[in-house]
């Protein structure tokens, strides 16, 4: 037999308007939720276990209590048992990575939007697309008309 009742099935029942209430209890490390339905007590578990679920912060899990279930009143709060001893810690292993590619990344955006500005500011007359096509194409032509130069001169002189 099941010690816990899941979010989906919690959400089913609290549509339903068959949760009579709700408690939370203080445990080590968090804070867990105690549900009423007839003279039935079940305490939430998480989705994948029957294990209880806890919230480390009272004012996340109350959000979650209104946000999820639409409980906006809770019977009991039982603080005699919690402590923040024994909160597991929730950061991930690469989180020092992500976080450094993140800034990484706002700094380059910052970067980016000042040279666009700075592009529009810029008072210098505009210059269009095709001159600039047309003067780099006369460039190219040149440097292979050079280049074919001076392999013509290379096998005349052979």
């Amino acid at each position: 037999m099941s010690i816990t009742i899941d979010t989906a099935l919690a959400r089913q029942m609290a549509d339903a308007d068959t949760i009579h209430g709700a408690s939370i209890i203080g445990q080590p490390g968090g804070w867990s939720v105690l549900l009423k339905f007839g003279v039935t007590e079940k305490i939430l578990g998480t989705q994948r276990s029957d294990k209880p679920r806890t919230w480390r912060s009272l004012d996340t899990c109350m959000q979650y209590l209104r946000r999820e279930l639409g409980i906006t009143r809770v019977d009991m709060l039982d603080a005699s048992n919690y402590s923040e001893e024994g909160a597991s810690p929730t950061h991930r292993a690469d989180t020092a990575e992500r976080m450094r590619r993140a800034h990484a990344a706002a700094a380059h955006d910052a970067w980016l939007r000042m040279q666009v500005q700075d592009a529009l500011d810029d008072p210098s007359p505009v210059i269009h697309h095709d001159d600039v096509m047309r003067d780099a194409q006369t460039l190219i032509d040149r440097a292979q008309e050079k280049k074919t130069s001076a392999r013509d001169a290379a096998h005349r002189d052979s």
